[in-house]
């Protein structure tokens, strides 16, 4: 009841702060509604600020730490999803190529609500900003066109500033705003693409009206304009000039192809929304406050967690230049199957940070998490060289964020059959599946479990080798017999089999540092309490902060705009990192006792024990038997599709992205009612 009743308001909450938006734009709002605010609001303590933090920063952080509470409730009582139902049709992909990349039909709703709020709000500035132009040009001297020009590009900027307010929140990975409307942040990042790319657009011929109006009235010297209460106009080309480097590096011509110029050029955010405050002010930058304060806690929180240094156990190197880490973790870290973690080595690189599937199962593996990296790169080289080198290693430090990923793998049951279509190192998130599907398969469950059928393609044979990293390597024996298995492995560059590719896996077993720790989670067991708690904490802090600021501005000093500005975005950052620093080292704290017992112990642990895994093993030679490899020939995925006669077939696609929009194009052709498509992508 508890939780029904804060679901509830947190709709009604979520409608009415939707609503705000559609209502800034109107003469309504700005002439009767917010005039009333601010005189119900004024104070000494927050000034103008105090009544736009009210209507559009508070809400936000409201649902996002009640959001908290609403998930641990659930958490604490075992919420999932109702098995069986079979997935809304609003999530079958709708358009497959195109700059959008993979787009459903939830998605294409929901983008053009958005694209419908921005054409709303251009029509209504502009409708208001044009009734009186004649008066407004004849006062300041102008021509009606000039002063039209000068009124469309402050819409422009106004419209713009709507996409900057939504830009933050896909890219929070820890958000309970995201987990409330069931979406993860690497399945989300696509949304920050695209409400970058619309901001930057608008943002830009923002620019570019005031230019041409400044060069037609002759009023260029307003480029250098700094004013001490007025609008910035240097600060704001200065964010520009950010915006332009992150805008023009993240395109997919030079995102791909230099991936690390992409990710550096990207750390400008922070001098972007830095000039942005300037620019406009704090009291009006409160709009785009909400999502950017969520992101400033999340990546407080994943800072403090990447200091700390895990203990990598051992590694499994394969003859397919792919090695699987294996490194310790806390029980009370667990993951759904397609979850992900960021890798950092400190040998290879002190700064990159690369993203990477879990292929452990947290039912089958307590005390133990593992990720696949195949060389496909210059970092992933270098890694998989150090590790393969056969002079010996006492240790190896590595750093990691996450786990993050679904709330929940209930989906993976909802079907009659689930086909895994994978392409070269995209079988990857497939193992996590497999190895949840066969512990809920080898544990005596009532639940049905569906036929799972994986087609995987590779280049060469040798690749085959990554198939036995499907078999976990837990102490205990798993009989892979019990799951309904089967594999079709296509190898598409050769025409038959390479005995000399048959190398057996070898194991590196590292012994632990002592300061070395097993991987947690940021903020412990409870979470999403810590979570609320430092959301509530810090925002109170931060509102303390200013109001002293407040009460001085206006007895005994004054202050500009810009240091008022500078003042609450220094008090913002000292109230979020003292909120977050204090709860992290709680949790810490209160974890040392069992991180002290992991960190002692001088072996790995017992499933690296026995060393290589015997082929002759009952569970390999049952993963043999469901394997069927085709060489020479590429999977037809039109016939392999078509021919599924179940009623309810879960096709998921994952690795490249050409693979991966053939089969939403196949699975939204409409022919086939029963196949309900999900792709598994990430585009860092």
């Amino acid at each position: 009841m508890v939780r029904s009743a804060i679901k509830l308001f947190l709709l009604l909450l979520s409608l009415g702060y939707m609503m705000l938006w559609f209502m800034m734009p109107t003469k309504l709002y700005f002439e009767h509604w917010l005039p009333k605010i601010r005189a119900k609001t004024k104070s000494i303590y927050f000034g103008q600020q105090g009544s736009t933090m009210l209507i559009c920063t508070f809400p936000i952080l409201f649902i996002a730490t009640l959001g908290c509470i609403y998930l641990h409730l659930g958490k604490k009582h075992g919420d999932h999803n109702v098995e069986g139902v079979p997935t809304s049709k609003l999530k079958q992909p709708v358009i497959v190529k195109g700059p959008l990349g993979i787009v459903s039909w939830m998605e294409l709703s929901f983008l053009t609500m958005f694209v419908v709020l921005l054409a709303w709000s251009t029509t209504s500035y502009l409708n208001g900003m044009f009734t009186h132009i004649d008066q407004m040009a004849s006062r300041s001297g102008l021509l009606v066109w000039e002063a039209k020009l000068e009124m469309s590009g402050l819409t422009l900027g106004l419209v713009g500033n709507i996409c900057l307010a939504f830009l933050f929140f896909p890219v929070t990975r820890g958000s309970s705003v995201l987990r409330l409307i069931g979406l993860s942040s690497e399945a989300s990042i696509k949304y920050h693409i695209w409400v970058g790319h619309i901001a930057m657009t608008i943002f830009t011929a923002h620019g570019l009206c005031y230019f041409v109006f400044w060069a037609k009235t002759e009023q260029l010297s307003q480029v250098l304009k700094w004013g001490k209460i007025e609008v910035s106009n240097m600060a704001g080309e200065i964010g520009f000039v950010c915006g332009l480097g992150m805008w023009a590096t993240s395109l997919p011509q030079i995102r791909r192809k230099m991936f690390e110029l992409f990710y550096y050029t990207h750390h400008l955010y922070i001098l972007f929304i830095v000039f942005f405050v300037f620019h406009v002010g704090f009291s009006y930058a409160c709009i785009v406050l909400p999502g950017f304060y969520l992101f400033l806690i999340d990546r407080c929180l994943r800072f403090l967690q990447s200091q700390q240094r895990v203990s990598l156990v051992a590694a499994r190197i394969l003859p397919c230049q792919t090695v699987e880490l294996n490194f310790c973790k806390s029980p009370e870290v667990n993951h759904s199957p397609t979850s992900i973690i960021f890798v950092n080595v400190p040998a290879i690189s002190k700064l990159q940070w690369h993203p990477f599937t879990i292929t452990s199962n947290s039912n089958m593996d307590t005390d133990k998490l593992s990720i696949v990296v195949k060389s496909e790169g210059r970092w992933s080289s270098d890694l998989y060289q150090k590790l393969s080198s056969p002079l010996p290693m006492d240790g190896f430090q590595v750093s990691i964020e996450g786990p993050y990923g679904p709330p929940a793998s209930t989906h993976l049951l909802r079907h009659d059959t689930l086909v895994l279509l994978s392409g070269g190192s995209g079988i990857t998130p497939f193992i996590s599946i497999i190895r949840e599907l066969l512990f809920k398969a080898s544990s005596g469950s009532s639940t049905r479990i569906p036929h799972v059928l994986l087609i995987c393609a590779f280049k060469k044979s040798i690749d085959l080798a990554m198939l036995e990293l499907i078999l976990p390597v837990s102490g205990t024996t798993v009989d892979i017999s019990c799951l309904q298995l089967q594999i079709e492995a296509y190898v598409t560059r050769e025409k038959g089999a390479d005995e000399n590719n048959h190398k057996p896996l070898q194991t590196v077993c590292f012994k632990p540092n002592a300061t070395d720790a097993p991987v947690s989670a940021i903020l412990g067991p409870n979470s999403w309490l810590c979570l609320g708690l430092i959301i509530s904490s810090s925002f109170l802090m931060f509102l303390l902060l200013i109001a002293i600021l407040s009460r001085y501005h206006n007895s005994n000093m004054v202050y500009a705009s810009s240091a008022t500005a500078g003042f609450n975005m220094l008090f913002m950052c000292i109230a979020i990192a003292m909120t977050a620093n204090a709860t992290f080292l709680w949790n810490k704290k209160q974890n040392r006792k069992r991180l002290r017992q992991i960190r002692n112990m001088d072996t790995p642990p017992v499933w690296f024990n026995n060393g290589d895994r015997e082929l002759e093993s009952l569970p390999y030679q049952s993963l043999l038997q469901a394997t069927n490899v085709h060489y020479g020939e590429r999977p037809d995925l039109k016939k392999i599709l078509f021919e599924r006669k179940e009623s309810s077939v879960g096709v998921i696609a994952s690795g490249p992205r050409e693979m991966r929009q053939e089969v939403a194009a196949i699975c939204s052709s409409g022919l086939a009612d029963n196949l309900q498509f999900k792709s598994i992508s990430f585009t860092w």
